[in-house]
C-alpha cells in the first residue's frame, strides 16, 4: 500500500481497497450492501454508491448515507476488499482491547506522530485496517495496522505462529502458553522487554436497569453461574428466572471472571447460560431483557446496570477507576500487549513504546478504560477503611495498631499506585517498575518539603509481629527503589515508611489472589486541606 505524498488525504481510503474482479460496471456498484457495527446501534440496507474519505455511500429511502467505516462493517458482494495481505504490523488477540482500546490508541499513536490515521473495519468480523500517513496526511506512508479482535488465547497462537507481532490480552499469559514461545525461540514473555501492562480494568456485573438488584456477593455469583442459584428472588429480587449469560470458552474476559468467581475450584458453569463472542453483545443482551445478568469489561457497560461486588470478608467494592486502578476490586484485571523478542522491528517497538507511556493516558480513559496514571483520595475520618479502623471485636493489641494507622492516616491522601510482591518474596510484580517511573515524575512536580509515606501491609498467614516487621521491610525497599531510579528529583521531599501488617485488608486471605491483593506497599502523600 502506497500513497503519493502529494494527495495523499484525497486518496488513502482509495489506495487500500481492491475489488474482487478489477474495474467493476455501474449496475455492480448498485448492488445491495448492510452496514452493521459490532455494538449493534447501526445496521442500514442500501444501494453501494462509493467509498470515499473513509467513508461508505449508500443509497436508501432517505437519500445518500455516509456512514464512517471505522464504525461498520461491510456486508454484500459489492462491498470493497480490503487488502489485509500487505499490513505492516498484524496485531491480534483479546476483542476487549482490539476492539474498545485499539482504533483510539492507533489514532493516538498518529497524532503523537503528527501523522494522520485512516481507520476502517474490514469485511471480517471483528478486524480493522489501519493507515498512517505523515505530516498530518500530507506526507509519506508511516504504516499499516491490521487489528483482528477474537480472543486472548489468539494472542499467543498467533505469536507462536508468526502471523501476529503484537498479542493482545485481557488475561496474563499461562505458563503452557510462555513455555511453547520461549521453546519457539521467542524469547522469555513474562520479561519487561515483551510483557506490557497498558491499561487496568474492572469487569462490572451488569442487569438490566431496571432491576431493583444493587449488590451481589461473590458467593451469590458462584451460586448463580454454577446452576445452585437460578432466580432472582433468592438473592433479594422479584419472583422471576434469572437469563444468565457468558462468554464463549477462551475469552480472557470469561477466564478472568471465572477464576475471580471460582477461585480454586474447577468451574461448573451452568449450561443453561446464553453464550455470546463479545463485549458489546452481551450488554446489548442484558439492556434487552429485565431478567438478565452478565459481565463486561469496565468500557463496555453501555446504559446496563453496574452492580457492587461483596467479597467472603463483606468488604463491598464498587467498580470505580481508583479501585481499579490499585486493584482492589475483586473482578479487576490488566490489559496487555505481548510481542516475541525475535521478530519486533522498530516501528513496532515504537508503538508499544508508545502505549505504555503518559502520552497514551487520555486516549485510554477516552476509550472508556482505566489508564495507569496516578489518582489521590482524601482518606476521611467517616470513610469505610476509618470506620473499619475503628472496629471495637478486635482485640487490645491490634486496636492499638490499628488505632496508630488511623491517626497517621488521616493527615495524608491516598495515590493510586500500590506496589505488591509475590508470597515471601521482595522483588515487586510485573507492573512495579512501570510505576516507579510514573510515581518519580508525579513526586517531583510536588511542592518542596511535601510528605510522603510509604505504607506497608501484609496478607494474614503468619505471626502479627512479624508479618508488621515485614510491611515496614518492603515500605522501605520501595522507598529505597524510588530514591535510587529518581534520585535529585525527588531529595527535596520528606519521605518516610510505616508498617502496619495485615490489619486493613483490601481482600479476604482465604485464597492466593486475595493475599496478593493485601501484600502491598501503598504511597500516602501529605493533604492538601482547605
Amino acid at each position: 500500500m502506497f500513497f503519493n505524498k502529494y494527495n495523499a488525504r484525497q486518496i488513502a481510503a482509495r489506495a487500500l481497497i481492491t475489488f474482487a474482479a478489477g474495474a467493476l460496471p455501474m449496475s455492480v456498484l448498485a448492488d445491495e450492501v448492510t452496514l452493521k457495527s459490532a455494538d449493534g446501534t447501526v445496521n442500514l440496507v442500501g444501494e453501494f454508491v462509493d467509498f470515499v474519505d473513509d467513508n461508505y455511500v449508500i443509497r436508501t429511502g432517505l437519500g445518500d448515507l455516509r456512514i464512517a467505516a471505522n464504525r461498520v462493517r461491510c456486508e454484500g458482494d459489492a462491498c470493497p476488499v480490503f487488502d489485509t495481505a500487505t499490513a505492516d504490523i498484524q496485531i491480534a488477540g483479546s476483542d476487549t482491547v482490539g476492539l474498545g482500546m485499539m482504533p483510539l490508541l492507533i489514532s493516538g499513536y498518529a497524532s503523537h506522530l503528527n501523522a494522520e490515521a485512516s481507520v476502517i473495519a474490514t469485511e471480517t468480523r471483528g478486524q480493522i485496517l489501519a493507515n498512517l500517513v505523515g505530516d498530518g496526511g500530507f506526507g509519506d506512508e508511516i504504516g499499516s495496522y491490521l487489528v483482528t479482535s477474537t480472543s486472548s488465547g489468539d494472542a499467543f497462537s498467533t505469536l507462536l505462529d508468526g502471523t501476529a507481532q503484537i498479542g493482545m490480552s485481557s488475561r496474563r499469559i499461562r505458563p503452557a502458553e510462555a513455555r511453547a514461545l520461549r521453546d519457539n525461540g521467542a524469547g522469555n514473555m513474562v520479561s519487561a522487554e515483551q510483557e506490557h501492562v497498558i491499561a487496568v480494568d474492572s469487569l462490572v456485573v451488569i442487569t438490566h436497569p431496571e432491576n431493583p438488584i444493587k449488590e451481589l456477593s461473590l458467593e451469590q455469583l458462584r451460586g448463580i453461574y454454577s446452576g445452585a442459584i437460578t432466580n432472582w428472588s433468592e438473592v433479594g429480587g422479584g419472583d422471576a428466572e434469572i437469563k444468565l449469560i457468558t462468554r464463549v470458552d477462551g475469552s480472557g474476559t470469561r477466564a478472568v471472571f471465572e477464576s475471580r468467581i471460582f477461585g480454586e475450584i474447577e468451574p461448573s458453569l451452568v449450561s443453561t447460560a446464553a453464550v455470546v463472542e463479545g463485549n458489546n453483545e452481551m450488554a446489548a443482551m442484558v439492556n434487552e431483557d429485565p431478567f438478565a445478568l452478565g459481565y463486561v469489561g469496565y468500557a463496555f457497560q453501555r446504559g446496563a446496570k453496574a452492580l457492587s461486588v461483596v467479597n467472603e470478608c463483606g468488604i463491598s467494592v464498587t467498580p470505580d477507576a481508583f479501585s481499579a486502578k490499585t486493584e482492589e476490586y475483586a473482578l479487576q484485571r490488566r490489559l496487555y500487549l505481548y510481542n516475541r523478542s525475535d521478530a519486533i522491528d522498530a516501528s513496532t517497538q515504537d508503538f508499544v513504546d508508545y502505549t505504555v507511556s503518559k502520552d497514551a493516558d487520555g486516549v485510554i480513559a477516552k476509550a472508556g478504560f482505566i489508564d495507569l496514571g496516578i489518582s489521590r483520595r482524601e482518606q476521611a475520618l467517616d470513610g469505610a477503611r476509618a470506620r473499619a479502623l475503628l472496629d471495637p471485636n478486635v482485640d487490645a493489641y491490634e486496636g492499638g495498631v490499628m488505632r496508630e494507622m488511623l491517626s497517621e492516616m488521616v493527615d495524608y491522601d491516598r495515590l493510586s499506585t500500590t506496589f505488591r510482591f509475590a508470597t515471601g518474596s521482595s522483588r515487586l510484580d510485573e507492573r512495579g517498575l512501570l510505576d516507579m517511573a510514573r510515581l518519580a515524575d508525579f513526586l517531583e512536580a510536588q511542592p518542596e518539603g511535601t510528605k510522603v509515606r510509604f505504607v506497608g501491609f501484609t496478607d494474614g498467614v503468619g505471626a502479627f509481629d512479624s508479618n508488621r516487621t515485614l510491611s515496614e521491610s518492603r515500605a522501605n525497599q520501595v522507598m529505597a527503589e524510588l530514591a535510587a531510579f529518581a534520585g535529585d528529583r525527588v531529595a527535596n521531599l520528606e519521605m518516610g515508611v510505616s508498617g502496619f501488617g495485615e490489619i486493613a485488608p483490601s481482600a479476604c486471605n482465604i485464597n492466593e489472589n486475595g493475599r496478593t491483593i493485601n501484600r502491598r506497599v501503598e504511597v500516602w502523600i501529605e493533604a492538601a486541606r482547605g
